[in-house]
């Protein structure tokens, strides 16, 4: 499944919380935001693609997911924050290239031919790693452990990125073939940018096989890469893109012109971006992981990078100018994302109310970002409760039927679109400081399940209010539009 992934250090968000971000583009999944309680938390979990069954441990922790509203391909829970304050999204599809997938293929399901033969179930993936994971762990770090353990146990049959977060650690963690993996934390001044590729351009063996500090990997990845023949790198430098990652012409229209956007988004000024002397094109492959941003990243400025089309630049689909290079790059903000969230975790703010997901459903480009306290029993109806057929009635559909409107008259909606969502942003921030003073100062922390009825209320009523002008506009610039005067 095509994404992109932003991760924040703490020091380098203006507020000291950790995030970590991603776009879910499946085809146009149906998606909701749901508690999942203990309770209901598998003991024997069983993968509708790859036909595995894991027992479970019997201690789960509560936490969030946004799982598909029809359960025939699996789960597919995509995201969230448990009770411990730990956050996961879970998976950026990455690449990998034929020399690895040889020497540890991927682990795939393989249905019996015969009666006498047995069906051989596959690896992990991306329907089942939030499930797995998520309601067992206490850190960042222990989330990398617990996945790193099920990968060189099961194995997986697809190449994945998935990140995790605490109050004070983000670490990410890149599959390599069917077993191995990787993983580093993320330094706590810099961002991380990755779209679709084997992302890591740095990594520290040495630590990884001792202290373990900001560097983990599978047991036998020294002797993986030696036997096999991986290293392609020179004079002793050691980049895990060259290794275990792709550099296709694919990639230059895919995946690297992500990259460039978000790089040059964050360091407009610390690297040259455009013209002739660039340092770095959309279609370079040495554009790098992690930067250091020129200022301190918000949860806006996340939004926004995860909202991308190439505003600003001559690859902008939308532009009214014939640039020659209209449309030629893949966007960020595409028209068939289910769900893209901002797990924050905010260290300096109470415990119980520590950990706030940011929910935007459909296309970014045109639908706005929602924040919901994590530490509540349910979600709100308008986040929750969401049907297979199109309504009114929930985010999700409201979300969809906004941006597939304005999409066709961009030029006269843009003005409402953005409108939108700056007033769901400025009421949602208005909704959290209010109740972040009101349960600091009274100790009740029940307070959080009020304030996600106030925020689905306010999303409710913006989101009703946008619909009802793009379709107004859109219904305006109808084809078999005419009257009298018309003549």
């Amino acid at each position: 499944m095509s994404c992109t992934t932003v991760l924040v250090g703490k020091n380098a968000s203006n507020d000291r919380s950790t995030m970590i971000a991603r776009t879910d583009d499946g085809h146009f999944d149906v998606k909701k935001l749901v508690v999942v309680q203990p309770g209901k938390q598998p003991r024997k979990y069983r993968s509708v693609i790859s036909h595995l069954e894991i027992e479970l441990p019997d201690n789960p922790m509560r936490y969030t997911a946004c799982p598909s509203v029809d359960p025939k391909d699996g789960i597919w829970a995509a995201t969230g924050i448990n009770e411990a304050n730990v956050g996961m999204t879970a998976t950026e599809t990455i690449t990998s290239n034929p020399r690895v997938l040889s020497a540890d293929p991927l682990v795939e399901y393989k249905k019996a031919k015969t009666r006498r033969e047995k069906d051989v179930p596959g690896g992990i993936g991306e329907e089942d790693i939030v499930v797995l994971v998520l309601p067992y762990i206490h850190t960042a770090r222990e989330g990398v452990e617990r996945l790193g353990a099920l990968l060189e146990r099961y194995g997986t049959y697809e190449s994945n990125g998935i990140a995790f977060n605490d109050k004070d650690e983000v670490w990410w963690l890149e599959t390599i073939g069917g077993h191995h993996w990787m993983a580093r934390r993320i330094p706590d001044d810099a961002c991380v940018i990755n779209p679709n590729q084997f992302g890591m351009d740095a990594f520290d063996l040495q630590d990884a096989f001792g202290a373990r500090e900001s560097h983990m990997c599978s047991a036998d990845l020294r002797e993986f890469i030696a036997d096999n023949c991986l290293d392609l790198n020179q004079n002793g430098a050691f980049n895990p893109r060259d290794v275990f990652g792709s550099r296709t012409d694919m990639d230059h229209i895919y995946n690297t012109p992500r990259a460039w956007f978000m790089g040059r988004y964050l360091t407009p000024r610390s690297h040259r971006w455009d013209g002739e002397n660039a340092e770095f094109t959309p279609e370079s492959d040495d554009i790098p992981w992690s930067l250091v941003p020129d200022r301190k990243v918000t949860v806006e400025d996340v939004k926004y990078m995860l909202s991308s089309h190439y505003q600003g630049t001559p690859y902008n689909p939308y532009t009214s100018q014939d640039t020659g290079r209209r449309g030629m790059y893949r966007s960020i903000g595409i028209n068939r994302t289910g769900v893209t969230s901002i797990c924050q975790v905010r260290g300096d703010a109470p415990e119980p109310i520590r950990g706030i997901e940011w929910i935007c459903f459909g296309s970014t480009a045109f639908d706005a970002i929602l924040p919901v306290y994590v530490n509540v029993d349910a979600m709100p109806a308008y986040l929750s409760r969401v049907t297979l057929d199109v309504s009114t009635e929930n985010f999700y559909w409201g979300s969809r039927l906004i941006g597939a409107l304005a999409d066709h008259n961009y030029a006269s909606c843009i003005q409402q679109i953005e409108r939108y969502q700056s007033a769901v942003a400025v009421k949602g921030r208005q909704l959290i400081r209010e109740y972040d003073r009101r349960m600091a100062e009274s100790g009740d922390y029940s307070l959080a399940k009020e304030a996600n009825e106030a925020l689905a209320r306010m999303a409710r009523e913006q989101t009703t209010d946008a619909l009802n002008k793009v379709l107004l506009d859109a219904s305006e610039h109808m084809k078999n539009g005419y009257n009298r005067a018309d003549n």
